[in-house]
Order: C-alpha cells, then structure tokens, then sequence
C-alpha cells in the first residue's frame, strides 16, 4: 500500500464514521498519526474509536462500519477492547473500541485527531500527559535495570547449555535484550531521540542508533552464547559510565559462565 492508498483509506474510514451516530471520535496512533513520520508500504492502521455509552460492544462484535467490510479476509478480538483486521495485500487494522469512560484505561503517546464530534480533545491531552507519567514512574532505577539484564543473561546462558534452546534465546535475545534497550535509550543521546516509543524500547531503535541498532543486530544474528557475550559488551561499555557501584563482580560470573558454555559447546 502506498502513501495515496494509506491516505485514501485513512479518509475513507473517516468519512464513514464521520457518519455514524454512535461514533464521537476517530484518534490516529503510531505512523497513521503521520506526527514524526510518514507510512510506509509495511505500515497499518492503528487507532482509536471512541463511541457513546452503550454501543462500544456492538461495534467491536460487528465491523460492517469499516471501510469495504465486505473485503475483510481475516478479524479476531484480541483484547476487551481491542481488535485486529486483515484485508487483501497485507493491509493489518489495530484498533480499539472505547466508550468515553473506558478510553481512561487506555495509553496514548503519539496521536492526531481525526474526528472529534464531544470536543474530547482536552481529555485526549490529559491521557497523553496521564501516560507519560505512568511511564516515568513505572521506570526501574537503572541499577535494578541493569541486574536483571545481568541475570536474565545468567540464566539464559544456562538454560541453553541444557539444550532448552527456546528458552536460552527467550533470556537473553528478548529479556536481557529489553532491559538493555531501555537503558540505552534512558543514557544515551541523539538528534532523533523523539522517535523513540516510550511504551515500547524496540520501536525505531536503529533509526535513532544506527551504530548500536547495527551491532545489535549483527550479535542477535549469532549463536546464542556469542549473542549473549555481544550484548554484555555493549552492556559494559555504554551503561558502565552511567552507574554508581557498577557490579563488576556479577559482569564477571556472567563472562566466565558465557565462556564456560562456548568452551564446552566448542564454539
């Protein structure tokens, strides 16, 4: 799909809840809010739909509202309130279906107003505000971050010298993986650093890192033991400057157990 068609659909989907008289709202999120970037041929559609008390259940059980229902190839209700759509060509729908209480249960980071007819954008701005808040508190201090991606490597290097392989590179190309992201977008800097998701640290990470995205990516590619040593190095030397009483110890069981498992699986 390209930027023509995107837009096309974006409009169409307007139009026709602009129409409907339990719709109050039509909120854009991630690339269909077109704030930071554009969509791309491999973006969806993700958004809000917000509706009057009593008719959010009906609209996410029955979706002859969106545009050309009838192409519809594939749906499935994957939360409460949250649904995703399939059309031919790959086109993916995320939304979700809120009444005005229930979007106070919501998160909402990178958004545009499509159609508002309750004048909810105030409350829209609040929930925004509400997020970043529930973000910046829910935040691990750093040293606590950094001893989980520690273990999560521990154990992780352990589970795969048993042969549990899935969990092996569960610990350390996931676990381990997302604790680093997190401190890496928290202590380093970049003139891009506003596209990075704060509810999600693997979101747009090389295109504000391409150096460490690159590395990253070149260590995840590798076995898991080599992975699990790559991103203990990129560990060490970009968090190490940021953290009082760096566990220089734990770094070294970590090693010597990573060395360990390599030496016996003869790699």
């Amino acid at each position: 799909m390209n930027l023509s068609e995107y837009n096309q659909f974006t409009e169409e989907l307007r139009l026709k809840l602009a129409g409907d008289d339990r719709v109050l709202a039509l909120i854009a999120l991630g690339s269909m809010a077109q704030q930071d970037y554009q969509p791309d041929e491999w973006s969806d559609h993700d958004f809000f739909v917000i509706t009057i008390q009593g008719v959010q259940e009906d609209m996410r059980q029955d979706l002859s509202w969106l545009p050309r229902p009838n192409d519809l190839v594939f749906h499935f209700r994957e939360t409460e309130h949250g649904i995703k759509a399939l059309y031919p060509g790959g086109h993916l729908l995320e939304f979700a279906v809120f009444n005005e209480d229930e979007l106070q249960m919501a998160r909402l980071n990178r958004y545009r107003v499509l159609l508002d007819k309750a004048n909810l954008a105030p409350q829209l701005a609040e929930l925004e505000l509400a997020t970043q808040d529930f973000v910046t508190h829910s935040h691990k201090a750093p040293e606590q971050r950094f001893a989980e991606f520690l273990m999560n490597l521990f154990v992780g290097v352990g589970r795969q010298a048993r042969g549990e392989a899935l969990s092996g590179q569960q610990f350390i190309k996931t676990y381990a993986l997302t604790h680093l992201l997190h401190l890496l977008a928290q202590f380093k800097t970049s003139e891009r650093a506003h596209l990075l998701d704060n509810l999600d640290p693997f979101r747009r990470f090389e295109q504000v890192f391409p150096a460490l995205g690159l590395e990253l990516n070149q260590a995840l590619a590798q076995n898991t033991f080599v992975a699990a040593e790559g991103l203990l190095a990129m560990a060490v030397r970009e968090i190490r400057p940021f953290l009082n009483n760096f566990p220089d110890a734990a770094v070294a069981e970590v090693q010597q157990l990573i060395t360990k498992a390599k030496q016996e699986h003869s790699i």
